[in-house]
C-alpha cells in the first residue's frame, strides 16, 4: 500500500493540536473528561472531512484558546459551514459555561453541521440558525463578548458595523481569511471586503487588532473601550 505523506503529516498536525488542548484543559482543571475524549476521537476520525468552506486545525486551536483564555461565554459565529469551526469555539465554551449562536445560509450544510454537532456531543452548547446573516446579525440582541465571521468576505465591515454596539468591551472580534501580507490586508495583494474590514478596525482607536497568519489568516481585534 502506497503511503500518503500529506494524509500523515495531516493526522500529525490535529494530534499535536489536540495533545496541546489536553495539557490546557489539565492546567485549567476544567475539563470534562467524557466530552473531552469524544471530541478528541470526533476531530481525529474527521481529520480530512473538513473541505467545505470550513477552517484548518490550526485556526481552530487559535478560536478554541482566545475563548479559554478571556473566559468568553456569549459566542456568535457568521459562517457555520458543516460546523469545524463550531465545534472548536462550543468545545471551548463548554469549559466557560457558555454558549455559541452560529449562522448558516446554506440548507444542506446547516443540516451536516446539526449531524456533526450531535455526533460530538457539543449540541447543548450550540443555538444553530438557518438564516441570511445580513438580515439576522442586525435582529440579533446581543451582547456578545465573542465573535467569529467567516461568511461573505464583501460583508465582513456590514457584519462588524452592526455588531460593534452588541459586542462587549473586553470582548473579542474575529475574521478568517485575512491576511497583512499584501495591500489593503488581503491575501494575495488584491483590496477585496478583506482588506476593507481590516482597514477599518484598525482605524478604530478603541480596538486593538492584530492578525495572525499561522493558519487561514484570522483577524483578532480586542474591544478596549466603548468608544
Amino acid at each position: 500500500m502506497k503511503r500518503n505523506p500529506f494524509k500523515n503529516l495531516l493526522l500529525f498536525t490535529i494530534l499535536s493540536l489536540i495533545l496541546t488542548v489536553s495539557n490546557t484543559l489539565a492546567q485549567s482543571g476544567k475539563s470534562n473528561p467524557g466530552l473531552d475524549e469524544k471530541v478528541k476521537k470526533f476531530l481525529v476520525e474527521h481529520s480530512h472531512y473538513w473541505f467545505d468552506m470550513n477552517i484548518p486545525a490550526s485556526d481552530g486551536q487559535l478560536l478554541y484558546d482566545l475563548i479559554i483564555k478571556g473566559n468568553y461565554k456569549s459566542a456568535l459565529e457568521i459562517g457555520t459551514s458543516t460546523g469545524h469551526s463550531g465545534i472548536w469555539i462550543a468545545w471551548a465554551l463548554s469549559k466557560t459555561g457558555g454558549k455559541l449562536i452560529t449562522i448558516e445560509i446554506d440548507e444542506e450544510r446547516y443540516k451536516t453541521a446539526l449531524e456533526n454537532f450531535k455526533q460530538v456531543g457539543l449540541s447543548e452548547y450550540i443555538d444553530a440558525r438557518l438564516a441570511d446573516a445580513h438580515t439576522l446579525v442586525k435582529e440579533l440582541k446581543g451582547p456578545f463578548d465573542f465573535v467569529f465571521s467567516d461568511a461573505d468576505k464583501e460583508w465582513y465591515k456590514n457584519y462588524f458595523v452592526d455588531l460593534d454596539p452588541k459586542l462587549k468591551v473586553g470582548g473579542c472580534f474575529t475574521a478568517h481569511n485575512i491576511s497583512d501580507r499584501g495591500r489593503g490586508g488581503n491575501r494575495g495583494g488584491g483590496y477585496g471586503g478583506q482588506g476593507a474590514f481590516l482597514e477599518y478596525v484598525r482605524s478604530l482607536d478603541n480596538y486593538e487588532t492584530t492578525v495572525n497568519n499561522t493558519g487561514g489568516g484570522v483577524s483578532i481585534s480586542y474591544k478596549k473601550a466603548a468608544r
